[in-house]
């Protein structure tokens, strides 16, 4: 099949790539998700001349899936957004998907669809720290490089492009709150870069395990999907919060561990009872870099490499899995 015959498909789900400010001089206070899909789309062309060249061939599909604040990113629209992408991109004549997403849930939303969108093409989300009419927005060009590596990606992987870097969506965390290169992937470094069009990626960057892919028709009603919560071990913290999580429904907790997953006496006693009640325990860490290794002092699982946000996905995923239909 010849690239005229091929398709991207873009879909937008809002954030501060879609955002407006009261001025362009205003890059701080803004409203999220206020542009359409295809009004982003056009500001590419706008930023160069024309459409890169190895975009020139493909053709282009847009859909607004959603139109929200990341921070307010829920599980209906994380359903909806990975059956339009398993829809789209079952298609023989659509070669990726990209995503206009918010910055502050980016990575969670790249995690969950790399678990249930099954796929042997790439997935591109891509942002902005600026809203869309700031006088130097920045994504109109997060954009242009996200459409640019679609078309050269080649096989399954969930990606984000953000300020010319190329993250794997297993790595990937934002790290910054305000600066336009807010995303890192810790030890394990960018996957590549987007450069005057051109993409590069690097050498050394060792190739990433798929995890198991659930399906998305055995997962059950959002509205019923479990109830899991993050905590974080800290000095003196009390059991009496895992307590009244689970009085009060919680089906899961994740523990942010300090150094290398550890967790108070205290805390452990609380976790323990929690889990003699039938509450699924994980436990990562609260270090943005590294995996917990595990060792005999780890009571509980450990999903290696995954951030707590990312385990809180992965065990409500695995939870949800069993009680579907």
């Amino acid at each position: 099949m010849q690239a005229q015959n091929q398709k991207i498909v873009v879909l937008g789900t809002g954030g501060t790539i879609a955002g407006e400010s009261s001025s362009a001089s205003e890059g701080l206070s803004y409203k999220a998700a206020q542009r359409g899909i295809e009004a982003l789309l056009r500001s590419v062309a706008e930023i160069g001349q024309g459409l890169p060249k190895a975009l020139n061939s493909y053709q282009f599909e847009s859909e607004q899936v959603a139109q929200l604040d990341s921070k307010d990113m829920d599980f209906a629209t994380w359903q909806h957004l990975a059956q339009r992408c398993q829809a789209w991109l079952s298609q023989a004549d659509v070669v990726a998907v990209v995503i206009t997403h918010g910055t502050d849930t980016l990575e969670e939303t790249a995690y969950f669809l790399s678990r249930v969108v099954a796929t042997d093409k790439p997935i591109v989300l891509t942002c902005a720290m600026r809203p869309a009419n700031f006088k130097d927005a920045d994504g109109p060009q997060n954009l242009r490089d996200a459409l640019t590596l679609a078309s050269v990606a080649k096989g399954a992987g969930v990606w984000l492009v953000a300020a010319g870097e190329i993250h794997h969506s297993q790595h990937v965390q934002k790290v910054h709150p305000t600066r336009l290169n807010a995303f890192d992937s810790g030890e394990s470094g960018v996957a590549g870069t987007v450069t005057n069009d051109q993409v590069s990626w690097r050498s050394d960057f060792a190739p990433v395990a798929r995890a198991d892919t659930i399906d998305l028709s055995r997962l059950p009603d959002p509205r019923s999907w479990p109830w899991v919560e993050v905590i974080m071990n800290h000095v003196q913290a009390k059991p009496k919060v895992v307590d009244l999580l689970v009085s009060a429904g919680a089906q899961g907790i994740v523990v942010a561990g300090t150094g290398n997953g550890s967790i108070s006496t205290d805390l452990k006693e609380g976790l323990m009872r929690a889990q003699a009640s039938g509450v699924q325990i994980r436990i990562a860490s609260r270090c943005n870099q590294g995996p917990v290794i595990t060792t005999a002092s780890h009571i509980f699982p450990v999903l290696a490499g995954l951030s707590p946000v990312k385990t809180r996905v992965a065990l409500m995923l695995e939870m949800a899995s069993q009680t579907g239909h």
